[in-house]
């Protein structure tokens, strides 16, 4: 079996030189626009609606924003195919939808920020939702975007550098939306990260529409199924008759087209999406109660967690865009299942043994540098996996598949601790990471190398 189609592994300093090219380093950018919406409708929203003198039940129910992200599914087919007036035709099929769903997202934080939510909770929530709505849009196109963009053997440099940008977001809407609010008020913190958004539209005014998407704009008309359909309904309205192949053609191909392409290996690739991200997600619902249960203070968590979980994830990420590049997918992706599933039993070690922020500094190290690997190679596993004619729509599936599971199986996560606690809760999360390894493994056998 073959990797990457290549006769000769590139050397590491072509591996290295992936990251100048230019679609990568927009990426950043990209990453950046989409990260910075996710913590304003999560933890940096709650602290503005815990200052607001909000119930604790109250913002709990605003937790439910976040469904949005995991329902994207069901409006990919739109953003896949349908075109906007005067937009599509000026700047193509997938800058025009990201451009309208980040400005969706300025100005919904913009209307948050002149918004009391002591007085007007109704309209917070409501303008939270806007800018879900627009951020998980923004995401399904961005996601075409990249994996339209390049070729698949520089998906993990994409990747790795949208990670970077993801996490710079995450910084600036977590700790920088929090001091500016400290010191100006949530209005000004929140008027501050609209005028952010303004990095992803200007990217998106600068970067080219790919290639691909232009290509692609039609290219359900030819599908066999459709136009069969269109043979044999001749008897029906034109405009109902059109309506009819477009779903066809938009919603039922490309998931038709999926099983077609993979055939019986289409269950275990799907097993793969929804099984390879449960251990870490599964971790991460009770590391902060552990942290706390363990003695370490707040500022101690967050000072160690950002210092070295942030390089640590970027170096991680890096390092396995670089890998996929060297080695093809599925090797690197064997290789994150592993390392998230051991980094685990770190933690199990750790709570057994006595409190200190070295080892603490070490367990997170390991355990952000596995991530980044990981996550790298298998986003790059994803985008290979998709048909570029039904980008948007096949990647949104995958991409809610991949936390669906892992988010249900999480919340069982503190019964385990209460039943079992700490070390055995650990080794359980590591544990649940066998079967990825063993589906990557499977794969790796039956399925030729992603191309």
């Amino acid at each position: 079996m073959t990797e990457i189609g290549k006769a000769r592994s590139p050397s590491w300093a072509d591996a290295l030189k992936v990251y100048a090219r230019p679609r990568v380093v927009s990426m950043l950018f990209l990453g950046f626009s989409a990260g910075l919406p996710f913590l304003l409708v999560f933890t940096t929203l709650s602290a503005w609606l815990t200052q607001a003198e909000v119930s604790r039940t109250t913002i709990g129910f605003f937790s439910w924003v976040g469904i949005t992200y995991s329902i994207k599914v069901f409006w990919a087919p739109v953003v896949d195919r349908v075109p906007l007036p005067l937009l599509t035709g000026l700047l193509g099929r997938r800058r025009s939808w990201m451009l309208v769903a980040q400005i969706g997202i300025a100005a919904g934080l913009i209307a948050m920020a002149y918004t009391d939510p002591h007085d007007n909770l109704f309209w917070i929530a409501a303008f939270a939702l806007v800018v879900a709505f627009s951020s998980a849009t923004q995401d399904i196109t961005i996601d075409a975007y990249r994996i339209e963009a390049v070729g698949k053997e520089i998906q993990g440099a994409m990747a790795a550098s949208y990670i970077l940008g993801y996490r710079i977001a995450l910084l600036a809407a977590g700790a920088g939306a929090l001091h500016v609010a400290n010191i100006s008020g949530w209005q000004a913190a929140y008027v501050t990260m609209a005028m952010l958004a303004g990095v992803g539209i200007a990217t998106t005014l600068i970067i080219r529409e790919p290639q691909a998407s232009a290509a692609s704009d039609n290219a359900y008309l030819q599908e066999q199924r459709v136009v069969e359909f269109m043979e044999r309904s001749a008897h029906l309205p034109t405009r109902l008759r059109h309506a009819y192949a477009w779903f066809i053609g938009a919603v039922v191909c490309p998931f038709v087209d999926f099983f077609k392409r993979n055939g019986f290996l289409a269950i275990a690739i799907l097993a793969l999406v929804g099984l390879f991200r449960i251990s870490d997600i599964t971790m991460g619902v009770m590391v902060n109660p552990f942290y706390l249960d363990k003695g370490f203070a707040l500022d101690e968590i967050a000072n160690i967690s950002k210092i070295f979980g942030f390089f640590m994830t970027i170096i991680g990420a890096g390092l396995g865009g670089v890998l996929v590049v060297r080695f093809g997918i599925m090797r690197p992706l064997l290789l994150g299942a592993v390392l998230v599933a051991v980094t685990n039993l770190l933690f199990a070690w750790l709570a057994v043994s006595d409190k200190s922020l070295w080892w603490l500094a070490l367990v997170i190290s390991a355990d952000n540098l596995s991530a980044g690997i990981a996550t790298s190679a298998f986003i790059a596993y994803l985008s290979s996996l998709t048909n570029r004619a039904y980008t948007a729509t096949q990647y949104a599936l995958f991409s809610s598949l991949m936390t669906l599971p892992a988010k249900f199986i999480g919340g069982f996560s503190g019964v385990m601790v209460d039943g079992y606690g700490y070390p055995l809760f650990f080794v359980y999360a590591s544990a649940i990471g066998i079967p990825a390894i063993v589906l990557v493994l499977y794969l790796m056998r039956r399925a030729p190398a992603p191309e």
